[in-house]
């Protein structure tokens, strides 16, 4: 069992450091998934029913864990996903994950809905920056969301699609994250926890600031609380978004384009045929349509209809060096993680984001090792024990 009195070693471990650190409404909004949370829990869940199969007397002395994606060279086949609000998780949250990633080696894909800018973020490290639109029903301030990140030097863009609505997450009804519950309620809540957290007010309360939405504060008036973006997300993300939609953002862009939140094979080869780039089978962390099936059970599925096509990557329940393995068995070209690396810099900076990494890379590698395999572009469903019926 994770323990706070010794050093972490796991995203368990840093999820309790979280937890104890952050205000109860933003580890809630954090750590929770929509409705009763059965997908959250099936992300995970399905990860862990996978079972390896051991290999043995092979000669894995030298192995590589290094991947090529969207031309850049990584050290590890994974990315950070966007995760939104992580300014308020930890100080400048983006900035410290872009540089963190950079260091170590892999992508960083920016939230639409972050506290640092994009401008902000990509001077704050180096290495492949990625960045994640919604698109808004003002074309205008889309246009302009897209130059500014092309402008800053990000590589690919990640269009997020199962965001037509936003879903309803009742952690953050009960905690009047999403509003409701009357300003003054939500002052004295935020007060009262602000109080129970010292060291996060400090830190980021206080030394984090300011806190605004930096990417969309431009096209927003008279916001400034958790509240008020996410009325503004409500109001302002385009429902009416469809396949045409795409021609518009290949005129606005024209480097690699990513679609997020595939979960069928239907989709996905309509994905194709649309020219994207790329495919991240995603259920939004859980947190969208609750009671949908897992990312990782739908990937072979979308996988076996378009691979070799595009890139494929998946997002959602990742928590180990062991998954990311399982991911690429699975299908992915990389797999990505969004409440872990956030886990790991609201409760350890950092140094903790960079030993979480560095823990996967273990894990990773020594997978790896062990099921007889020295390089990703090894790396398939002999990897794994489906006879066993461990499959998801």
């Amino acid at each position: 069992m994770p323990t706070l009195t010794l050093a972490p070693a796991s995203v368990a471990d840093y999820r309790r450091l979280a937890e104890r650190r952050l205000p109860r409404f933003l580890f809630d909004y954090l750590d929770g998934g929509a409705y009763a949370e059965v997908t959250l829990a099936r992300n995970v869940r399905d990860f862990e029913r996978l079972e390896l199969h051991q290999r043995i007397l092979r000669d894995v002395s030298a192995r590589s864990t290094a991947t090529t994606l969207f031309g850049a060279e990584l050290t590890l086949p994974l990315a950070l996903s966007p995760v939104g609000l992580s300014g308020m998780m930890a100080r400048r949250g983006e900035a410290a994950a872009r540089r963190v990633a950079g260091f170590f080696g892999i992508p960083y894909c920016l939230s639409t809905l972050s506290v640092c800018s994009v401008e902000e973020t990509a001077a704050a490290g180096s290495g492949p920056l990625w960045f994640q639109l919604y698109m808004i029903r003002d074309r205008g301030a889309c246009a302009d969301l897209i130059a500014r990140a092309k402008a800053s030097g990000v590589t690919v863009l990640a269009l997020t699609v199962d965001l037509p609505v936003v879903g309803t997450r009742y952690r953050d009804v009960r905690n009047t994250m999403s509003g409701g519950g009357g300003s003054w309620a939500r002052l004295r809540r935020g007060l009262i926890s602000y109080a129970l957290h010292p060291g996060w007010a400090l830190e980021v309360g206080l030394g984090g600031r300011p806190h605004i939405l930096g990417n969309i504060a431009p096209y927003v008036k008279n916001a400034s609380t958790p509240a008020d973006f996410s009325a503004w997300a409500n109001a302002s993300i385009d429902p009416s978004i469809s396949w045409a939609d795409l021609a518009w953002i290949r005129s606005q862009w024209d480097g690699p384009l990513v679609i997020k939140g595939i979960l069928s094979p239907e989709d996905a080869v309509e994905a194709v045929k649309s020219g994207v780039d790329g495919i991240i089978v995603s259920n939004h962390g859980g947190r969208q349509l609750d009671g949908v099936a897992s990312s990782i059970s739908m990937l072979p599925r979308i996988a076996d209809k378009v691979s070799g096509q595009t890139k494929l990557l998946v997002d959602g329940g990742v928590r180990s060096g062991q998954d990311i393995l399982k991911a690429m068995a699975m299908g992915a070209d990389a797999a990505m993680v969004g409440r872990p690396w956030v886990y790991a810099l609201a409760g350890a900076g950092e140094a903790g984001l960079l030993n979480q990494l560095k823990a996967f890379h273990g894990e990773f590698s020594v997978s790896m090792a062990l099921t007889g395999v020295t390089d990703t572009r090894q790396i398939g469903r002999s990897v794994l024990d489906l006879r066993s019926g461990g499959d998801a």
